[in-house]
C-alpha cells in the first residue's frame, strides 16, 4: 500500500486567514460562551473579479480561495479527486432563496441562490475551476463529515487508485441558523459557534522540493456507544500502523466545555489514554459541524513544527488556557473526534522526519 501524506492545508477561520500565524499569536475570540464568531475573511477584491464576487456566496468564495491557495503551494494544478465534508452546506444561499420565496412569492425567484444552496455545490465549483473530471463526492455526516471525506481519499490513495486528492471541510453560520441551534442541544452552545473553510491536499508522496505537513498513517471510524468499541478501534489503528501505545506523544481532542461532549473525551482519557497529554483546538477555532477539519490541520502543523504550542495543552483545572505554557515536543499524535457520543473517528498522524 502507498503511504499517504498531508502536503499542505489552507484555512479561513476565526484565526488569521491563509496563515499559520495562530501558532505564535493566537486570537482568542471574545464574548459569551454561546456567542457567534465569524471567520476573518481576506480581501476578496484582490482574489476575484467583481462579477465573481457578486455571484458567489460567502462560503463558496472561502472554499474556492482556500483551494486555489493550497493547490498553488502544493504544486498541483488539477487534483485527481475532490472530496468535501460539510454539515449544512451553503446555508446563506438557502436562506436567501427561502426568504425570497416566502415574501415575494414563487413567480420571480432568482435561480442562482437555489443552484448554490445544495451541499455538493462546493465540490462542483472547485471542479469547474480546476478542470477536474475525476472522482468528486460530498459527505454530510454531521460532526464526522470531514473524517468521512478524509477516509475516502486515504483509502483511494493508499490503494493506488489515485495519486492525490483535494479534501475540504466547509461550514458557515448565519444569525437565523444560530437561533435554531440555540433551541437544540447542539454541543456548540456551550462554546462559541464558528465557521470553517479548510482545503487540504493529500498525496502518495511529498511534492518535489517541498516538505509535507505530516504523514497520515491510519484512520478508523466506528459507530457505537460502548467504550470497548473505541478501545478495539484504538488497538486496530495502532496495529495497522505498526505502532504501540507508547509511541503516542499526545491526543488531540474536540473538548469544547459542553458537559455531554466532554464526558466522552474524559472517559476515554481515563480508560484509554491514561498518561497521555490531551490537546485542544476549539478554543481557537470554535465549534461547527466541520471544525474537525481544522483540528486535523492544527495537528498537522504541530507535527511539522515538531512541537505543540503550550496554549493547546488541556489544563486539569480549566478548559481554556490563555497563558502560554511550555511547548510539548511531538512526533506522533492521535486525533480523536466524536459526534453525539456514537460516531467516533481516530486518525493517527506522524511527523515526516
Amino acid at each position: 500500500m502507498n503511504k499517504v501524506y498531508l502536503l499542505d492545508a489552507k484555512h479561513i477561520s476565526a484565526q488569521k486567514p491563509l496563515s499559520e500565524e495562530w501558532t505564535d499569536a493566537p486570537i482568542y475570540p471574545s464574548g459569551s460562551l454561546s456567542s457567534f464568531t465569524p471567520s476573518i475573511d481576506p480581501d476578496y477584491a484582490q482574489c476575484f473579479a467583481p462579477n465573481v464576487r457578486r455571484r458567489l456566496g460567502k462560503l463558496l468564495k472561502r472554499a474556492l480561495l482556500a483551494s486555489r491557495t493550497v493547490m498553488e503551494s502544493s504544486g498541483i494544478a488539477c487534483p485527481d479527486a475532490i472530496l468535501t465534508g460539510t454539515g449544512f452546506g451553503c446555508v446563506e444561499n438557502t436562506e436567501v432563496f427561502l426568504e425570497a420565496m416566502t415574501f415575494e412569492g414563487e413567480d420571480c425567484l432568482k435561480p442562482t441562490n437555489f443552484m448554490q444552496s445544495t451541499h455538493n455545490t462546493i465540490g462542483s465549483l472547485i471542479a469547474i475551476e480546476t478542470g477536474c473530471h475525476g472522482y468528486n463526492t460530498t459527505y454530510t455526516h454531521k460532526g464526522v463529515s470531514f473524517e468521512s471525506a478524509l477516509l475516502d481519499a486515504f483509502i483511494r490513495i493508499a490503494n493506488g487508485h489515485i495519486r492525490n486528492a483535494l479534501v475540504g471541510s466547509y461550514d458557515e453560520m448565519t444569525p437565523h441558523y444560530r437561533i435554531l441551534l440555540n433551541r437544540t442541544d447542539y454541543p456548540g452552545n456551550a462554546y462559541f459557534g464558528s465557521e470553517t473553510a479548510l482545503s487540504a491536499i493529500l498525496a502518495d508522496e511529498p511534492s518535489e522540493g517541498s516538505k509535507a505537513l505530516c504523514r497520515i498513517e491510519a484512520i478508523e471510524m466506528i459507530y457505537g456507544k460502548s467504550p470497548q468499541c473505541i478501545a478495539t478501534a484504538l488497538q486496530r489503528i495502532l496495529c495497522r500502523a505498526g505502532r504501540s501505545f507508547s509511541d503516542l506523544d499526545a491526543i488531540m481532542t474536540g473538548l469544547n466545555a459542553d458537559k455531554a461532549n466532554d464526558a466522552v473525551y474524559r472517559r476515554a482519557e481515563a480508560e484509554l489514554f491514561s498518561g497521555k497529554p490531551l490537546l485542544q483546538y476549539k478554543h481557537l477555532f470554535g465549534e461547527s459541524h466541520a471544525v474537525s477539519g481544522l483540528g486535523v490541520y492544527a495537528t498537522a502543523v504541530c507535527l511539522q513544527r515538531g512541537s505543540v504550542p503550550g496554549f493547546m495543552l488541556v489544563s486539569d483545572k480549566k478548559f481554556r488556557v490563555d497563558k502560554l505554557r511550555d511547548d510539548l515536543p511531538a512526533k506522533t499524535i492521535l486525533f480523536y473526534n466524536h459526534c453525539g457520543g456514537k460516531n467516533h473517528a481516530l486518525i493517527l498522524m506522524s511527523s515526516c522526519e
